[in-house]
């Protein structure tokens, strides 16, 4: 008993210190991060440490996605709820499946879609950017804050779903 009761203990905790790592990462690019490189337009210099940062954070992502997709469904089972079959999901694991299918479709879009290329676009003058390159440099800005409010908006039913 003691040997089962460790192991889960242990799946919790790798599951939660993968999402602080990866939202707490979110929290400080966003609010911390972001705003001190955008209040410095002048130093092109600040705009690379950003771009530096968020490519080595792109690691820590993906990592931490692949030990919350690892965990998250032994977790489930040990509620006795399989990730294959959604009949047995209670409603709060329907809606917090649901919010992190669409967090991963988000973090993929910008990471492997947007992401490269608004390095690209960015250094293209407004006037001469076409309407894709408008598209990404406008949706990069936008993205991650959304993708954030997702993740918090996980955080908040996996609360609920931790007491219930």
């Amino acid at each position: 008993m003691y040997y089962i009761s460790a192991m889960y203990q242990t799946l919790v905790a790798l599951h939660l210190l993968a999402a602080v790592a990866w939202i707490g990462g979110m929290l400080f690019l966003s609010l911390v991060f972001a705003p001190l490189v955008k209040n410095r337009k002048a130093a092109p210099e600040f705009m690379a440490v950003f771009r530096s940062a968020a490519l080595r954070f792109r690691i820590v992502v993906w990592t931490a996605i692949a030990v919350l997709l690892t965990t998250g469904p032994l977790l489930l089972a040990r509620r006795g709820m399989m990730l294959t079959s959604p009949a047995s999901w209670s409603s709060v694991v329907t809606v917090k499946i649901g919010l992190v299918l669409l967090l991963l479709i988000v973090t993929a879009l910008h990471d492997l879609v947007l992401g490269p290329q608004v390095g690209r676009a960015s250094s293209i003058p407004p006037s001469s950017r076409t309407p894709w390159d408008k598209l990404v440099v406008g949706t990069a800005r936008w993205l991650p804050r959304f993708s954030l409010l997702l993740a918090l908006a996980v955080v908040v039913v996996a609360v609920v779903l931790a007491r219930s």
